[in-house]
């Protein structure tokens, strides 16, 4: 197996507010696509984000849809200073997600905070960015 992600996909409850929180709140770059798809993806440096239903996601792996809570998976964004993780943070909350962690002095030498999106997918923002990220 090649050393590599190229795709995250994410169920998610509502595919056209997830666009909206992670194209017109984050920033994230939408890749075209027809209006009627069941599936989003963004470009991302290195890999791409896919927003797919969660029961059509659930359906395509073959696992009950159900299943809610920690899944033992967190997405990080890494940046180059604490104050981008700051502002990462706060456009996340403004943008509809929640802060789960606000950002503070991380045990590893860093800063870091984390956010749930709208479905409660995790993401840790961090600094400093990791040796290649």
């Amino acid at each position: 197996m090649d050393p590599r992600i190229t795709i995250v996909t994410l169920g998610v409850s509502d595919l056209d507010a997830s666009i909206q929180f992670y194209r017109d709140g984050l920033g994230l770059p939408l890749r075209d696509r027809d209006p009627d798809s069941d599936i989003a993806f963004f470009t991302l440096d290195g890999t791409w984000l896919a927003l797919y239903p969660w029961e059509s996601l659930a359906e395509d792996v073959t696992v009950a849809a159900e299943g809610k809570g920690f899944s033992g998976v967190t997405l990080a964004h890494n940046v180059s200073t604490k104050a981008e993780v700051d502002a990462v943070l706060a456009e996340a909350k403004a943008s509809g997600g929640q802060i789960v962690k606000p950002a503070q002095d991380a045990f590893w030498g860093g800063y870091s905070g984390y956010f749930a999106d709208p479905d409660g997918h995790l993401w840790e923002v961090a600094y400093p960015m990791l040796d290649g990220m």
